[in-house]
C-alpha cells in the first residue's frame, strides 16, 4: 500500500534545471512520480506549470521526500495555512518548526499568502497578527522583522537565541511556499552573467567589467554595495585601490574582522603588513611587532575614529570609512591579537550587527576571506548579487555552493582584481 501527494512547480522550471532535479530527488529517495499536467512556455520569457503525483511506501518516506522537494520551490497544489504553535520558552522553539532557506518564502495564513520579511538560512519563521504591541515590535530588534508598524498580519524570521517564550512559531511544512530565484533563457542586463559559476584561475578583465558594470548598476538604482575583506587584500598591495572605492562611494559599507583593519592601519603608521612592506617586499627590523605597536596606538587613542581624528592614522581602507561616514562592523574571533576597540568580542553581538548590515546590502563583494565571507552569506537571501574572489578555488566554490543564486566566482589574485575593478569604475569619471 502507497501514500501519495499532489504537488505542483512553476515558473522557469525548465531551463533552471528545477524539473531534473526534482525528478532526481524523488527517485534517489525511493519514491515515485507521475505527471498529471504539464504546460510548457513557448517562449524565453514565458513560464512552465507542472503537477505531480508523488508516491511512496509510507507517510515517513513521502514527508522525506516532500520536504527535499519543498527546497527546491515545490509546493502543495491544494494548500492550507501555516501551523502555528506557541515557544514554550524564551530561546526554544516548539518540535518540528520550520528551518528556512534563504529563498523568498510565503507564509499561508488565514488564507492569504504573506511574504516572509528579512529570509535568511537556517531561522525560524514567527507569524503575528496586526494588533502586536509597540513592545513586541521592539522586542524583534535586530535579529527580526522592522520598527515599522504593520496593518494586518506579518510573518518574519528570528534566529534561535532570539525567540521569546509566546511566539507563534511556524512549524511543519505545510502552508509554505519557497520560491527560489529563477534564470529566464538570455536574462539580460548587467547582472545576466552571473550565473552561478566559477571563472578560470587568471584575471578576466571582461568579466571584472561586467561586476564594474553590475556595481554601477546597483548604485543607479540606489542600491548599497557591501565589501567583505579578508587581511590577504592588504597583504597583496590592493589596499589603496579599495580605500579608493570607499572614498569615491563604490563601496556604501564594509564587514571584516579585527586582522584586516589592523593589518590596514599597520600599514598607514609602519608601511608594512603583518611585519612586510608590501611595496619592497622587505622585512623591516622588529617588523614583527609592527602590528601589535599599531593596536596599542590605536587602544590608546580610544578606537579607530579618535585616531583618525588626532592625526595618528592618516590614510587607508578605515581611514576611509571614517572620513567619509561608511559604516563598518568587524566581528572578532578567538585567534584575534588585542584586539581594536571597535571589534565586536561577543559572537552573538557580532552576528546580530553583520545581519542588520547584511539585509541593507544589494550587492556583496567577498574578498579572500573564507570564514568570514561564510558568516556574512549565512545572513543573506538568495537574491543578493554576490561576488566572491579568492586565490584558492575550493574557497570560491564552497561559497557559492551554500545557495546564493545570483551568484559569480573568480579564482585570482586579490591583489590584482582589486586594481583592476577599481580601474573600471573609475576611469570613466
Amino acid at each position: 500500500m502507497t501514500v501519495s501527494r499532489e504537488v505542483e512547480l512553476e515558473g522557469h522550471i525548465i531551463d533552471s534545471g528545477m524539473m531534473q532535479s526534482c525528478f532526481g530527488i524523488i527517485m534517489d529517495l525511493g519514491g515515485s512520480f507521475s505527471v498529471q499536467k504539464f504546460d510548457i512556455g513557448r517562449h524565453k520569457d514565458e513560464e512552465s506549470y507542472a503537477r505531480m503525483l508523488v508516491e511512496a511506501d509510507d507517510e515517513a518516506q513521502l514527508q522525506s521526500i516532500v520536504h527535499e522537494l519543498h527546497q527546491h520551490g515545490v509546493n502543495p497544489s491544494d494548500p492550507k495555512d501555516a501551523t502555528l504553535v506557541p515557544a514554550p520558552d524564551d530561546q526554544v522553539v516548539p518540535h518540528g518548526f520550520y528551518s528556512t532557506t534563504n529563498h523568498p518564502t510565503f507564509i499561508r495564513h488565514d488564507g492569504e499568502w504573506i511574504e516572509v520579511e528579512d529570509v535568511e538560512m537556517d531561522c525560524a519563521v514567527v507569524v503575528e497578527d496586526g494588533d502586536a504591541s509597540e513592545a513586541q515590535r521592539a522586542s524583534e530588534q535586530p535579529s527580526g522583522g522592522d520598527e515599522t508598524p504593520r496593518d494586518g498580519p506579518r510573518a518574519y524570521t528570528k534566529v534561535l537565541n532570539a525567540i521569546e517564550e509566546g511566539d507563534m512559531v511556524v512549524t511543519d511544512e505545510t502552508g509554505i511556499k519557497v520560491q527560489p530565484p529563477e534564470r529566464p533563457r538570455d536574462s539580460g542586463g548587467a547582472f545576466g552573467f552571473m550565473q552561478g559559476g566559477v571563472s578560470s584561475e587568471r584575471p578576466s578583465e571582461s568579466t571584472i567589467r561586467k561586476i564594474a558594470n553590475a556595481i554601477e548598476e546597483t548604485k543607479k538604482e540606489g542600491g548599497k554595495v557591501m565589501a567583505v575583506c579578508g587581511p590577504a587584500l592588504i597583504h597583496s598591495g590592493a589596499r589603496e585601490d579599495l580605500a579608493r572605492l570607499v572614498r569615491e562611494g563604490y563601496v556604501d559599507m564594509l564587514s571584516a574582522g579585527n586582522g584586516f583593519a589592523v593589518h590596514d592601519i599597520e600599514r598607514d603608521i609602519y608601511g608594512t603588513s603583518l611585519g612586510m612592506d608590501t611595496e619592497s617586499l622587505d622585512h623591516p627590523r622588529h617588523g614583527h611587532k609592527h602590528h601589535i605597536y599599531t593596536i596599542s596606538e590605536v587602544i590608546r587613542e580610544g578606537g579607530i575614529e579618535e585616531a583618525v581624528e588626532s592625526g595618528t592614522i592618516e590614510s587607508g581602507v578605515m581611514y576611509e570609512c571614517i572620513d567619509n561616514d561608511r559604516p563598518f562592523v568587524l566581528a572578532g574571533s578567538i585567534r584575534d591579537d588585542g584586539p581594536l576597540p571597535d571589534t565586536i568580542t561577543d559572537a552573538v553581538e557580532a552576528q546580530n550587527a553583520i545581519r542588520e548590515q547584511a539585509h541593507e546590502a544589494d550587492m556583496v563583494l567577498m574578498l579572500s576571506t573564507l570564514l568570514h565571507s561564510v558568516a556574512v552569506g549565512n545572513c543573506l537571501p538568495s537574491t543578493t548579487r554576490v561576488v566572491c574572489v579568492d586565490i584558492n578555488p575550493a574557497t570560491v566554490t564552497q561559497l557559492l555552493d551554500r545557495g546564493s543564486a545570483q551568484a559569480v566566482g573568480m579564482v585570482t589574485d586579490i591583489g590584482t582584481f582589486v586594481p583592476i575593478l577599481a580601474e573600471q569604475l573609475l576611469s570613466e569619471e
